[in-house]
């Protein structure tokens, strides 16, 4: 058989066996084929600044010495037992030490599965069926996850609208959609609808921030009205600061999901919250009534759990996180400055540590406002960006702690050229 050797080849072998051609996450048309560092290099052998960072958890960059060493000891020792492991153990221990509203956590794959069980958690604590969650707001796959994410057209609060095939009327009859940002809404509907178990909520949605004050007032809802807070900390745990979102708001949610980071780079995520809520996952405590199935193959995996106490190991040490900040103010001003020199409105939208910019003069707050007066010159900003050697996604760009001068370097020449390009257009 002759060896493919081209992106090319590659991507037409996709086609045969792949829909559209791809994973269903990035875009098909390039193939990595190996990453280093803060680099990832194609099937061609192009080289790129990687600022998609497998969609968050490489935080430390790819192939980080100390988190290969922990993963080469682990796999002679075996790689998954469909049963209690001690590393598995000793992750739990350290991110219920970590992270604030965990007393007790459960082990999933994947992140969209943590926030689906987050969801029939909050349904089997409270006895309620409805779910509130802000237009926008990414969740992952599931039926409730996929209402609202990111609706074609626009329709009035709080009907949800389904982003996905397949969805029966009946989930959307169980979700109310409210807009970011926006706390008298929350607190209309909160008052119009007993019965809600929980509101879902990002808290960096996508890359808006929430305006000050406004999780302390959703926190504050949801005591009034006997209504559990879920923090989607997929992205954010442990990215925003050791402690997610939790640490860095002050704001404890009822229950929480973690993902990307982690695992290290593994498959593993996970849900947590307080004992008490908990034990629904204990039939001997709840009874059969109340219990809450849940269980995975992969889940509490010992090689993800290695992969994942080292990179949590590492963040820990001293300065960490000053430096992932520092790097990601970098960043933002490379882009602000060359627009501004260029007279280009926009906006950077995000926390230091996500974000990204939108060709707007508008203050981005919710799904609606965050958006770019022209699409098109996004499109051309981000394929120069890709031409000059830059791997990001359209609407997000991930720092990690690898980025170097010569990737500084490379993203400011690559900013030169893609405002240039927009600029003569």
């Amino acid at each position: 058989m002759q060896r493919l050797t081209t992106q090319a080849d590659w991507i037409a072998r996709a086609h045969k066996v792949l829909p559209a051609g791809g994973f269903g996450n990035f875009d098909p048309g390039i193939v990595i084929a190996r990453g280093e560092g803060s680099r990832v290099w194609d099937e061609d052998g192009k080289e790129y600044v990687d600022y998609l960072i497998g969609s968050g958890p490489m935080l430390l960059g790819h192939g980080h010495p100390e988190v290969m060493e922990a993963v080469l000891e682990q796999l002679p020792r075996g790689m998954t037992f469909f049963a209690n492991n001690a590393r598995g153990i000793e992750l739990a221990e350290a991110i219920v030490e970590a992270v604030p509203c965990c007393e007790q956590v459960r082990f999933v794959a994947s992140g969209g599965e943590a926030d689906m069980y987050a969801i029939r958690l909050a349904r089997a604590h409270t006895g309620r069926d409805r779910i509130l969650k802000f237009e926008g707001g990414y969740h992952g796959m599931s039926a409730e996850a996929q209402m609202s994410l990111a609706p074609a057209t626009r329709v009035n609060f709080p009907q949800a609208v389904p982003d996905s095939a397949g969805i029966p009327q009946g989930v959307a009859d169980q979700m109310l959609i409210a807009p970011f940002n926006d706390l008298a809404a929350v607190e209309a509907l909160l008052a119009e609808h007993r019965d809600v178990a929980a509101i879902i909520v990002e808290p960096l949605q996508r890359i808006i921030p929430a305006e000050p004050g406004y999780l302390q007032g959703l926190r504050a809802l949801c005591d009034k009205y006997h209504v559990l807070l879920i923090f989607d900390e997929i992205v954010t745990g442990f990215r925003l600061a050791y402690g997610g979102a939790q640490e860095r708001y002050g704001v404890v949610p009822d229950i929480c999901t973690l993902g990307k980071i982690i695992g290290g780079g593994f498959p593993l995520a996970a849900l947590g919250a307080s004992a008490e809520i908990m034990q629904h996952f204990d039939k001997a405590a709840v009874g059969a009534e109340k219990w809450l199935m849940q269980l995975g193959t992969l889940s509490g995996n010992p090689v993800a759990a290695v992969a994942g106490l080292k990179t949590m190991e590492i963040l820990r040490r001293e300065g960490s996180y000053d430096r992932l900040r520092s790097i990601g103010r970098r960043l933002q001003e490379i882009q602000s400055e060359a627009l501004s020199q260029a007279g280009i409105p926009h906006r950077i939208c995000g926390d230091e540590t996500l974000f990204d910019l939108y060709f707007t003069q508008d203050k981005c707050r919710d799904y609606r406002s965050a958006r770019h007066d022209d699409p098109a010159r996004n499109d051309t900003y981000n394929a120069v960006l890709r031409e000059h050697g830059i791997f990001k996604a359209p609407g997000k760009l991930y720092p990690s702690l690898a980025v170097t001068e010569a990737d500084f370097d490379q993203t400011r020449a690559a900013v030169a050229a893609a405002v240039r390009a927009i600029g003569a257009g």
